[in-house]
């Protein structure tokens, strides 16, 4: 494989500047200054309109399967007629909209229409409204922004969770659908407002300092928090990217995109790229679930992406159609300039497939990368604009990104000051004073160290996050994002997401929320219907993990990174309590804290049959030795 060529790509020269020592620890920074950037992002869709109107902007399938698309003229007419509505009622700073649908063209045009008027923005997760019970992050979220307008694209379906919230004085508007309790507005009636002279007005006094949106949290860090986006951070975050990745410029960007807005990934970095660079999105109404991956699937089969974005659960699930189909595939790595993940740590297994599919296609390996950063950082902070021969590498600071670098065990704490860092959390001062140290620094909570201590440009390699990691009763330290990484490498591709224990214990152990396809496959003789008591417990299953583990351990230089016992779960991540975000990312603290009782489970005296208990060369934990880990 490592003689494959990388397909050529023209990426800014990794130029650093550092100073400090190991002991001390570090101020890592760009030698490139920033360049100069635009106010606003109104600004950035004023001028593809008028320098490439007829380009497409925006496609999106509609149900009869064909692709709705709209121009860059298009576009702008419908979001300043937008604006111009948003004025009339007097929406601002303080009567902001709260949009709780998901990806959609007319979510895109209300979102221009708030950047252009002043007006923020809130994209909300979808599944607060659809899929809880209780609805209380959304009504948290309602009742702190006191939002002048909602905006659902379907008034049935978001009829249960809009009669969750105290509506007075608030204008509902529908892309389709009846409400029959709740007065509405139709959403096609804002894009008739006539345009005038105010819009441009409202445009020229959207400064750097302008809130343009408010994104709230997945609370992987605790409860959900408003951060503040402003105008001035997010665009500095898209000349940061345009430095970095000269080739955006060169090709404008196509990407086909299924993450959500309501997240900084989709609605900050991927919208925003394309907006910035006069490209064209396709907005992706699958997303790597059953059922909806044959939608992204069906799309990626028409649309040829230039660059392509997911995070390690959707490269999951899209390779075996990618390996499989190769028409699909043939599709799919035609124009594709860059593969790019986030929100989690790729697992090598998925890096090495994707390599092998795109030399299937090209003959040559398509250049993986990707970045770090966070909903306070725009997002982007560090990228790796350079080829990668491995996952786990997030880059060097971007331009006009200083990074603090505090030592921290055998790794370091790291901490960012830029332009692109939000300024605070909306109505909560108490939460902004805690965020930064004593030099500004924004506190992300994230861990790292050099990739070559001797060659600091080679980027840093993620650590996990510091709130994560724990120590076992000897004391030592278990670096629990690296470790859960490594360990779903060594039992691919059973584990679709892993829960590591062992704080306060003796042994470290896993949780596992298993790819069920994958574990039938292994399994012989088994029935269609077969329960998961069963599945989990078959011979084959347990044969599977135990071989694997055990080597994985025979591996391994201490107890903090060895697994003692394993244990299958059933029961999915619920959103609801925090324990998984859209994307995909799973709150190790929120979900161990929910299924403390599996925990106790593992690490019972006696273990049940559900335990696996690992035995091997370098695990002082055999089959009859009470004290063991599992998750």
């Amino acid at each position: 494989m490592n003689s494959v060529e990388f397909a050529a790509l023209d990426f800014a020269p990794a130029q650093i500047s550092i100073e400090g020592s190991p002991e001390s620890g570090f101020i890592f920074s760009s030698a490139t200054p920033l360049q100069s950037y635009r106010e606003n992002l109104g600004q950035m869709l004023r001028h593809w309109a008028e320098q490439t109107p007829e380009n497409i902007f925006l496609g999106e399938r509609q149900t009869d399967g064909n692709w709705r698309r709209l121009t860059y003229a298009e576009v702008n007419r419908q979001a300043d007629a937008i604006a111009q509505a948003l004025i009339d009622k007097r929406l601002g700073p303080y009567r902001p909209v709260m949009i709780l649908s998901g990806n959609s063209i007319d979510h895109a045009l209300l979102m221009l229409g708030c950047f252009i008027a002043g007006v923020p923005v809130v994209p909300v997760s979808v599944p607060y409204s659809l899929l809880s019970k209780d609805h209380l992050k959304l009504r948290f979220i309602f009742e702190e922004i006191c939002p002048g307008m909602i905006f659902v694209a379907d008034g049935d379906l978001f009829a249960a969770a809009l009669s969750n919230l105290d509506l007075v004085g608030v204008e509902v508007v529908v892309g389709q659908g009846e409400l029959t309790e709740i007065p509405t507005t139709i959403f096609a009636d804002l894009i008739e407002t006539p345009v005038k002279d105010a819009v441009d007005r409202a445009l020229a006094q959207v400064g750097a300092e302008t809130v343009a949106k408010i994104l709230y949290t997945s609370g992987s860090t605790g409860q959900s928090k408003g951060v503040i986006n402003t105008h001035g951070m997010l665009c500095a975050n898209q000349q940061m990217l345009a430095q970095v990745w000269p080739f955006i410029a060169q090709t404008p960007p196509v990407l086909v995109d299924w993450l959500p807005w309501n997240h900084t990934f989709g609605g900050n970095h991927n919208f925003n790229m394309v907006l910035n660079q006069g490209g064209t999105l396709y907005i992706d109404g699958g997303k790597p679930a059953p059922g909806l991956v044959e939608q992204t699937v069906k799309n990626l089969a028409e649309i040829s992406p230039t660059i392509y974005f997911n995070v390690p659960v959707g490269y999951a699930m899209l390779l075996p159609h990618l390996e499989e189909n190769e028409t699909l595939r043939n599709n799919f790595f035609k124009n594709l300039q860059l593969i790019f993940y986030a929100g989690a740590a790729l697992p090598q297994d998925l890096w090495e497939r994707l390599e092998k599919v795109a030399i299937l296609a090209t003959g040559k390996k398509v250049i993986m990368t990707s970045s770090w950063g966070s909903t306070e950082t725009s997002p982007l902070a560090t990228a790796a604009h350079f080829p990668l021969e491995k996952a786990g590498v997030i880059g060097i600071p971007c331009p006009g990104v200083s990074m603090k670098m505090i030592p921290n065990g055998d790794s370091y704490e790291l901490r960012v000051k830029g332009p692109n860092v939000t300024p605070g959390y909306f109505r909560r001062p108490d939460l902004t004073a805690a965020a930064f140290d004593e030099d500004g620094y924004y506190l992300i909570g994230d861990a790292g160290r050099f990739v070559d201590p001797d060659d600091p440009s080679k980027g840093i390699s993620f650590d996990g996050r510091v709130a994560e990691d724990f120590k076992l009763t000897s004391g030592t330290w278990v670096r629990a994002g690296l470790l859960r990484v490594a360990v779903m490498a060594a039992v691919a591709p059973v584990l679709q997401f892993a829960l590591l224990t062992g704080h306060d214990r003796e042994y470290v152990g896993l949780l596992g929320w298993p790819n069920l396809a994958a574990c039938k496959s292994l399994c012989k003789d088994l029935d269609e219907d077969v329960s998961l008591e069963v599945l989990f417990r078959h011979p084959d299953m347990v044969a599977y993990l135990r071989r694997a583990l055990t080597k994985f351990n025979s591996e391994q230089q201490g107890t903090a990174t060895r697994i003692a016992r394993i244990m299958l779960m059933s029961e999915p991540p619920d959103s609801d309590a925090n324990e998984i975000t859209d994307k995909g990312y799973i709150n190790q603290r929120a979900a161990l804290q929910r299924r403390e009782a599996l925990v106790e489970q593992l690490y019972a005296e006696r273990p049940g049959p559900e335990v696996i208990v690992i035995e091997g060369e370098g695990n002082s934990v055999s089959l009859g030795t009470p004290r063991v880990l599992s998750i």
